[in-house]
């Protein structure tokens, strides 16, 4: 008996009424970039992590490599990521100029080791990349530690982890910022691609969609070079729908696994 890890379609049947609701709102206002479903989105996605803001964006590779722009990281520096993570992590550092520093994990968790990081600083690096992976949130204390000491800030890789908690607090919104995936297979999926940055940095924020839209804040005006990484209006749509129905299907998989 083949029993599929996820099932879209089943899924999809359960909160069929809800999702062909929203789609079609898109649909009869054409907002299909950005717009206010992706508005609503951001609203309700930094609500349920506890964030001050959040950036819709094309995915979570965008995110990642969002957020250490808008940071400042760039050619010449240093990004700690872990050994054992999605290629995505290491490949946003690259994408963004800088180099990434990889650091071995925990045997138990198999989340980055804080007890190996200190070793891997060196004079270029800027900031460590834990990612919580598998649903299970890094061990974020030591790091935080680590980070203030040496200067550095600390981004989450939040892509496998919506809903989980760290220290019975979200996890996404603990860091200067947090980046999610919302590749249609994640705990909280599109119906495409999709991604975003959570963070209580108003200015990273700022620059965060600055840089997702050609590096504008107003039609026409361009202050910076930026990407074409924005979130459609549609994947806003379906994230808002299927939000509500998160924590019920996180309490799922954990009745499932137990």
């Amino acid at each position: 008996m083949n029993v599929p890890f996820v099932d879209l379609q089943a899924q999809y049947r359960s909160i069929k009424s809800e999702i062909d609701e929203a789609i079609h709102r898109v649909l009869d206002t054409s907002a299909f970039v950005l717009g206010r479903e992706v508005e609503a989105f951001e609203r309700a996605f930094a609500g349920y992590v506890g964030a001050r803001e959040c950036v819709g964006v094309s995915n979570g590779t965008a995110a990642i490599q969002l957020a250490l722009t808008a940071c400042g990281v760039g050619q010449g520096q240093e990004v700690i990521v872990p050994a054992n993570t999605f290629f995505a992590t290491a490949e946003a550092v690259s994408n963004a100029g800088a180099t990434p520093v990889f650091v071995d994990c925990d045997a138990d968790s198999y989340t980055i080791d804080p007890n190996k990081i200190e070793a891997a600083i060196t004079g270029r690096t800027r900031a460590i990349i834990p990612v919580h992976l598998y649903g299970q949130p890094a061990d974020l204390d030591p790091v935080f530690e680590i980070a203030a000491r040496r200067n550095l800030f600390v981004i989450e890789d939040a892509a496998q982890a919506h809903g989980a908690l760290y220290r019975d607090r979200p996890v996404g919104a603990l860091a200067r910022a947090g980046c999610f995936s919302f590749y249609p297979g994640k705990n909280l999926g599109a119906y495409g691609e999709g991604g975003a940055v959570l963070t209580n940095d108003l200015e990273v924020a700022r620059r965060v969609r600055m840089l997702r839209d050609h590096g504008s804040e107003r039609k026409y005006h361009h202050e910076l070079v930026g990407y074409n990484f924005r979130l459609e209006g549609i994947q806003g749509a379906v994230l808002s729908v299927k939000l509500k129905h998160l924590d019920h299907w996180n309490d799922q998989r954990r009745a499932h696994a137990a």
